[in-house]
């Protein structure tokens, strides 16, 4: 499973009843109660914002992320609590001399169309605002960091409001009742503590396939039930990063795919299900043909065998189409065989059929049997693609190359290996997760995966390698350290 970030391109604190913007703020503080302050008024916040999908639909167009061969897309909104890195901030108050919350739920929402009319969206601006109080820090008596500059409760821009002030009416009256809401998910917070993790799969796979269309940004808000709370003594409070943060936990929507290729040419086996590939590149670069191509497996006299004369194939990324084939069975091994791929267009040219060969394996291949156990291996690497401490600009693609070895040898390659990257940043002794542990693509002649730095934060980034062996799961820690750096 390989993943895409995908960044905020606005966001705001609306507050009840209020003016006052804070687009620009670093975090977005979602309160609810009825202790005033200097700085805050009672009520409550509803935070809002809109994604940047331009890179996951370029993606999804050129079907670097494709849905032939699974139908696999899910997407993750993630956003990082203030509060998360130290346990000893639960049930104490921020710097407002607000309680922070716990044991609540919080709703991610659908901005709402007028009238419930998708070609009537509702368009808001980010703001310029900071501070959610007009504080006077200077004798001039002006604080250029407060501003009443639309978004806020009542205005989406400045010649536009809101259809209901607060985008929805959590008593279920006015034009945007909240019972009219889209909600996308729901998410319980038992400490407080927790970072959001709303799923998103269905509401971005519509927007992707075109039918959901109009949408201008969600919300995420207190259920009702919280914010209407009256006769409280206390206001509470959960502060989250958004995309102004100066750190590394910047809000995103995480999209994971599979696009793991398992090329069993080298080792295609009797008795068991097998994959086979196909790799088509122009000038070095991958293609896609204009339709899925038929796949005809050829015993080894020439022979199409009847079972397996019309294989469906499928796009699992771009360039590279897959086919599943059933388990061989009843044939003498080894012996070669050979997989046919016809209709084979591109661009509206027909391209010739393309003929394979594979040799098929005894299954006892697979085993080792005896009255010795099996001892785990130890692995070295070599790597392409990226050199160590390389500083890599943030609009580059690479393909990084890991050649696994039996370690203490020179060039004693290994065939068939089950091997896992990581990527990750630290901060002092804590590493913080990019990519979970992710299956590493096997093809004929090499092992490999693909790395985008352009959802990638400008940052230093560390890879380790996992592989499983006899029983055991080694890691090696810190393989590849390289920088991502910004491009202008």
């Amino acid at each position: 499973m390989s993943i895409n970030n995908s960044y905020f391109k606005r966001n705001n604190t609306i507050i009840f009843n209020s003016f006052t913007n804070t687009g620009r703020n670093p975090v977005t503080e979602l309160f609810y109660g009825n202790l005033p302050t200097s700085q805050y008024p009672i009520g409550y916040s509803r935070f809002i914002f809109d994604l940047d999908l331009t890179l996951l639909k370029e993606k999804v167009l050129n079907q670097i992320i494709s849905t032939d061969c699974t139908n696999n897309l899910v997407h993750t909104l993630r956003m990082t609590n203030t509060s998360t890195f130290d346990l000893e901030l639960i049930n104490t108050f921020t710097s407002q001399g607000r309680r922070r919350a716990t044991s609540f739920d919080l709703i991610l929402f659908r901005i709402p169309f007028i009238d419930n009319d998708p070609s009537r969206p509702q368009y808001w601006d980010e703001g310029v605002g900071y501070d959610y109080a007009d504080l006077q820090y200077d004798i001039s008596g002006i604080d250029r960091n407060y501003s009443t500059r639309p978004s806020n409760w009542y205005e989406t821009t400045t010649l536009g409001t809101w259809e209901q002030a607060g985008i929805y009416s959590n008593t279920n009256i006015g034009l945007t009742p909240y019972s009219a809401l889209t909600i996308v998910d729901e998410q319980h917070f038992e400490f407080g503590n927790e970072n959001i993790s709303f799923d998103m799969t269905q509401e971005i796979n519509d927007i992707l396939n075109g039918t959901l269309t109009g949408v201008t940004g969600w919300g995420i808000a207190f259920k009702p039930q919280v914010e209407l709370l009256d006769g409280l003594s206390e206001t509470y409070e959960v502060q989250f990063f958004t995309r102004h943060t100066q750190t590394f936990y910047e809000p995103y929507l995480e999209t994971s795919y599979n696009d793991l290729i398992e090329d069993d040419r080298n080792n295609f086996t009797l008795g068991k299900v097998n994959k086979l590939y196909l790799y088509l590149y122009q000038d070095g670069n991958p293609i896609n043909l204009d339709n899925l191509p038929t796949v005809a497996i050829l015993d080894n006299m020439g022979n199409v065998i009847p079972s397996l004369s019309a294989l469906t194939g499928c796009q699992r990324t771009q360039g590279v189409y897959e086919v599943t084939v059933p388990p061989l069975i009843g044939y003498k091994t080894p012996c070669t065989f050979s997989d046919k791929w016809t209709g084979l267009t591109y661009n509206g040219f027909p391209l010739p059929n393309v003929i394979n060969d594979f040799t098929l394996q005894p299954f006892k291949n697979g085993f080792t049997i005896g009255t010795n156990s099996q001892d785990p291996k130890i692995y070295g690497f070599d790597y392409y693609g990226i050199k160590q401490d390389e500083k890599i600009f943030n609009t580059d693609i690479r393909k990084v190359g890991v050649i696994i070895k039996q370690a203490y040898t020179t060039n004693r390659l290994l065939p068939k290996v089950s091997a896992y990257y990581r990527v990750y940043v630290r901060e002092g002794q804590t590493e913080v997760q990019v990519q979970d542990w992710t299956q590493i693509n096997r093809t004929p002649n090499e092992y490999y995966f693909i790395f985008d730095t352009r959802d990638k934060i400008p940052n230093e980034y560390y890879i380790d390698i996992k592989v499983e062996s006899s029983g055991e799961i080694n890691t090696y820690k810190r393989q590849i350290k390289f920088q991502i750096v910004n491009y202008k």
